[in-house]
């Protein structure tokens, strides 16, 4: 359980970062509020994709298991 908090920590940090760094940088542009705004926008998604991650992933994971079943492990 450790490694899959961690996991999610760490990912939340990059895919947050990542894109709310592009969508406000495309829709308010690099003005004197924008490290402000960027910073907010962040912690709010940062917050919300935590649980997002721990909820979602296994999901995902499970479903794409079922797609390949029938293919080889290498």
């Amino acid at each position: 359980m450790k490694k899959k908090l961690t996991f999610a920590f760490i990912m939340a940090i990059f895919t947050t970062g990542i894109v709310t760094f592009a969508a406000i940088s495309v829709n308010l542009g690099f003005s004197e509020i924008f490290l402000k705004v960027c910073l907010k926008s962040w912690a709010i998604s940062y917050v919300v994709a935590i649980p997002a991650i721990l909820i979602i992933a296994p999901k995902v994971q499970a479903f794409v298991d079922y797609l390949y079943a029938g293919e080889n492990k290498n």
